[in-house]
């Protein structure tokens, strides 16, 4: 009789155990699953997630192959782990050739982030990205989009966390041609923002930091219109034939300095000539697209403002609005100012070009 009564107890507290670990385990697939679907791989987690839960800017990585798992943590991602950051539901905002960027909700820190995954074909070796990963996180500047973590998974794979800004690009603020957008005041503010957050990058460390893919849709904007420039360094991260993809895409988008087509690396010199490029792209309200591939022996300017510069027809590169703008609250030489600088940037000799304090100086002179 006892034993028919234990029997009776036990088996269904048996059942119920068991029925709660296939639960468990379906939803731990479909995690994965979903993941997988976005192009992420998702590693195993519990206690050999919570073995590599490293502060500080401080990593664990272990050899073996790729076998391991690294994360790397900085200001203001402290209380991420490789949970909060694997499972965090994500939408995708942005594809390019090594990349996917994604808005996801996570569960530890910032509410919203930004979490770009680079792919394990584009990515660099696992140790070497830990060491750049470094030296992005120690970049803190008001006018730089910090990084929060970087974590490497066991094949390869990475993803970079930053905060989100609701503003958006840049790009997508001169396409949509807000009014605002128009404002002169609004122009020198962005100006002067970029070109802060870029001199932080070139004379801020010991060893100048290039950014290397400077264009208007690596530049964010807070809510008070204050530009974060993002994705510096990123070539860092990213294998050899990668980096140059991204050059060479950059170089179509009407970013690429002339003197890259002879040589690889991205300098202090080219990110200034794409600085130069944004800033007649604020002026024109235009895209830089190039409409053919670069040949040497023109003016390298992006062809939608290169006749304009041969013809001196510097009216002709400003929006309407602007001109209008300028003539009543008397800001005509301001805003021929600005397109010298502009054009100054964008000289093809390099050693031509002003450096980012000249820049500021300048710049701060001309929104007076």
């Amino acid at each position: 009789m006892r034993r028919k009564v234990i029997n009776a107890v036990l088996f269904p507290v048996l059942a119920v155990l068991v029925g709660l670990f296939i639960c468990y385990f379906v939803v731990r697939c479909h995690r994965r699953r979903r993941w997988r679907r976005r192009g992420a791989v998702l590693p195993s987690h519990g206690a050999r997630a919570d073995r590599f839960q490293v502060a500080g800017g401080s990593s664990a990585y272990g050899g073996g192959g790729g076998a391991e798992e690294a994360l790397v943590r900085f200001a203001g991602g402290e209380a991420l782990t490789v949970a909060a950051i694997l499972e965090a539901p994500g939408e995708v905002m942005a594809k390019s050739g090594h990349s996917t960027l994604y808005r996801a909700g996570l569960s530890a820190g910032e509410a919203v982030a930004l979490l770009r995954f680079v792919r394990p074909v584009c990515a660099a070796g696992a140790e070497e990205a830990v060491a750049a990963a470094r030296l992005l996180g120690a970049v803190q500047h008001p006018n730089v989009v910090p990084i929060r973590a970087l974590y490497v998974g066991p094949r390869g794979e990475m993803l970079l966390v930053h905060p989100f800004y609701a503003a958006g690009s840049l790009r997508r603020f001169l396409q949509e041609g807000i009014n605002v957008s128009q404002g002169w005041e609004i122009i020198c503010k962005l100006s002067v923002g970029i070109v802060k957050g870029l001199d932080r990058l070139h004379t801020g460390s010991q060893k100048p930091m290039i950014h290397g893919n400077l264009k208007t849709n690596n530049i964010m904007l807070d809510a008070d219109f204050q530009p974060r420039i993002s994705d510096f360094g990123l070539y860092l991260l990213l294998n050899p034939a990668a980096a140059q993809q991204m050059l060479e895409t950059s170089a179509m988008q009407g970013y690429k300095a002339p003197e890259l087509i002879k040589m690889r690396e991205a300098t202090r010199e080219s990110d200034i000539y794409s600085l130069g490029v944004i800033l007649l792209e604020m002026l024109a309200q235009k895209e830089a697209a190039n409409s053919s591939s670069p040949n040497a022996r023109d003016i390298h300017l992006p062809a939608s403002f290169r006749d304009l510069v041969l013809e001196r027809k510097i009216s002709d590169a400003f929006s309407s609005e602007l001109i209008k703008q300028s003539k009543s609250s008397g800001k005509e030489q301001n805003l021929n100012a600005f397109f010298e600088l502009a054009t100054a940037c964008c000289n093809p000799s390099p050693s031509l070009r002003p450096d980012t304090k000249r820049i500021l100086k300048m710049l701060e002179e001309i929104a007076r």
